[in-house]
């Protein structure tokens, strides 16, 4: 993300009120557009598909189908997602080229084959709907499961025109595809759904392979026992089951929700309100894509080259003030346009629940949501710094409490009643953003000993190899 951040700075230093509104505004497309363009081409499908031949509570089969596929490859790819990242960095940084994208074939090989196992045994095991709805459910989920490995490739090019493209043109195919087939029902929505993800995945995989040499078939080297990093696989899967985590709880509960489909369930209440909210984070993900991810990057970059560079102690503090007045311009700004945008979508709110003719108890639902999607981003931004700080027990207990809180504060919020939903998910962000600040408070108040603390003690514990005892 730090490689589109700074060819999105190009603009910026126009110094224009143009070349501002273009940074920022590819920003948030890049960094949430990708999010919104899925969302928005389901919904058409069944907006489209209401409108024509399919009965309501098909359409509703769909739309629950499609979020249960997503939240399932997204909870499950969490556990190689990261992992990967970090393996892909350091061949990077040891300019081992020639080895990656065979290693990215095993990953998609990998994921595409734990989807099909997982998937096969759920769907044959919970279901009991027609073989072709369980096959397409399988399908899906191995397309999906490439596709989030695949966006860890994509979302480092620094063609980012390409990211918005792919995407665009993958759900317009989803589109297109599912209304030639809508006489087919569900199934064919499905199938229509199924192939769009598969030109996603193809189009990602077509848009990274010219980026590194291919030599050899495919590789597992990622897979290595050095190379697995417990803690990354850790983070990335509470991440985001923490993230699903009261959406889950509001599904399964039989108090707040409905049956649909086999055993999928979905919950009005809470559904709505909380994707409404959701569309606010575009403000907030645009400067954090611009912030965080380009002036901190800078600042994170030229303190530790000067660390590694044995410059002076007086450069390394000054370096080591700049990243962290960096971070903590970064934060503040995050705070203060995803506050603006929260107050101007709070004043908004009633208009807009009436304008989509719903009920009018789904205000309330919604700011609370929208406080709580607010401290989302503030979180992310700083586990993105313990990334940079290489602080990854902070961040795996970051998203263990994260997951926790959630779980519990939710499921006390839908025993409480429906005045206190969707304070679970509010307070649990809040309270796991609050954290993450306090953590790399104390991490930054004190970098450059922590930095030459964590050098040396990587020294003394790297092993003698016999070139060396020699």
């Amino acid at each position: 993300m730090a490689g589109i951040g700074f060819e999105l700075r190009k603009y910026l230093n126009d110094d224009t009120f143009t070349g501002s509104m273009k940074a920022y505004g590819f920003a948030g497309l890049i960094s949430a557009g990708p999010w919104v363009l899925s969302i928005l081409g389901v919904m058409l499908i069944g907006v489209i598909a209401l409108s024509q031949t399919l009965i309501d509570h098909q359409v509703r089969q769909f739309t629950t189908s499609v979020t249960w596929l997503m939240g399932a490859s997204l909870i499950l790819t969490g556990l190689l997602q990261l992992m990967f990242t970090r393996f892909v960095a350091d061949r990077h940084y040891e300019r081992q080229f020639d080895i990656i994208n065979a290693n990215f074939f095993g990953a998609l090989l990998l994921s595409v084959s734990a989807a099909a196992v997982v998937g096969t045994i759920l769907a044959f095991t919970l279901f009991e709907e027609s073989l072709a709805y369980e096959v397409l459910m399988i399908a899906n989920f191995c397309a999906l499961s490439a596709v989030w490995i695949a966006v860890i490739f994509v979302a480092g090019l620094r063609r980012f025109k390409v990211i918005l493209w792919t995407f665009a043109i993958a759900y317009s195919i989803t589109v297109a595809i599912s209304l030639c087939f809508m006489s087919a029902g569900l199934e064919g929505l499905l199938l229509g759904l199924f192939i769009g993800h598969v030109a996603l995945a193809f189009l990602m995989v077509g848009a990274i392979i010219p980026e590194y040499p291919i030599v050899g078939g495919v590789r597992w080297d990622f897979l290595s026992l050095p190379k697995i990093h417990p803690m990354l696989i850790g983070i990335g899967f509470f991440y985001n089951l923490g993230i699903w985590s009261d959406k889950l709880i509001f599904w399964l509960h039989p108090d707040t929700s409905e049956l649909v489909i086999g055993p999928l369930r979905t919950s009005l209440i809470y559904d709505l309100p909380i994707f409404l909210a959701y569309l606010s984070i575009i403000p907030g993900m645009a400067v954090f894509l611009l912030t965080i991810e380009t002036d901190f990057a800078e600042a994170y970059e030229g303190f530790f080259s000067a660390v590694r560079g044995n410059a002076s102690l007086q450069e390394v503090e000054k370096l080591g003030n700049a990243m962290v007045v960096a971070v903590r311009e970064g934060l503040f700004q995050i705070v203060r346009v995803q506050g603006i945008t929260v107050l101007l979508l709070y004043v908004l709110g009633p208009s807009i629940i009436k304008w989509m003719e719903l009920p009018a108890k789904f205000v309330h639902l919604y700011y609370v949501d929208l406080v709580g999607v607010a401290a989302q981003v503030l979180m992310l931004a700083i586990l993105n710094v313990a990334f940079y700080l290489d602080k990854l027990r902070d961040a795996l207990v970051l998203t263990v409490f994260m997951f926790i809180t959630n779980v519990l504060f939710t499921w006390l919020s839908i025993l409480w009643g429906p005045v206190y939903f969707g304070f679970g998910f509010g307070v649990s962000m809040a309270l796991t953003a609050l954290v993450g600040v306090v953590m790399i408070g104390r991490e930054l108040d004190h970098i450059e000993f922590h930095t030459f603390m964590r050098q040396r003690k990587t020294v003394l514990e790297e092993p003698v190899t016999s070139e060396g005892a020699s």
